[in-house]
């Protein structure tokens, strides 16, 4: 008697394939919507509460992202710097201080960064440490 021919599928194939469609679609939207995870574990600084009263965060460390709108002042202590962020009424824009040790570091305007600051007295940011986004 004459074996017939197996039409179809191996269901197991079908299985694999929808397995791994399932895998790239989940891997991409996680990749997608994924925070960045510059200085992990420092808390965001919330730009609102920092523009209302910046001397109360004092002595505080935070991570901002943004991007470099202008340098305002460059010096042997370091450089000014405008960031672009974004707050709860758009667009904001703040000046982080980024010492000297950290100004050998070539900061382009219109880039995007996180600088892991401390405000200081007065409310001022100081970069701790910078990484470019």
């Amino acid at each position: 008697m004459a074996r017939r021919a197996s039409s179809g599928l191996n269901p197991g194939i079908i299985l694999a394939a929808v397995v791994l469609v399932g895998a790239l679609i989940f891997g991409g939207k996680m990749l997608l919507s994924k925070e960045s995870i510059a200085f992990e574990g420092v808390p965001r600084l919330q730009i609102d509460d920092f523009l209302e009263n910046g001397n109360a965060l004092r002595k505080n460390v935070y991570v901002i992202e943004g991007e470099i709108d202008e340098k305002l002042q460059i010096s042997s202590s370091g450089q000014l710097v405008s960031v672009k962020v974004e707050g709860s009424r758009g667009d904001e824009f703040i000046g982080i201080r980024i010492p000297s040790n950290l100004s050998e570091r070539n900061i382009e305007t219109k880039q995007k960064y996180a600088f892991k600051v401390e405000v200081q007295k007065g409310g001022i940011a100081v970069a701790q440490d910078i990484q470019r986004l």
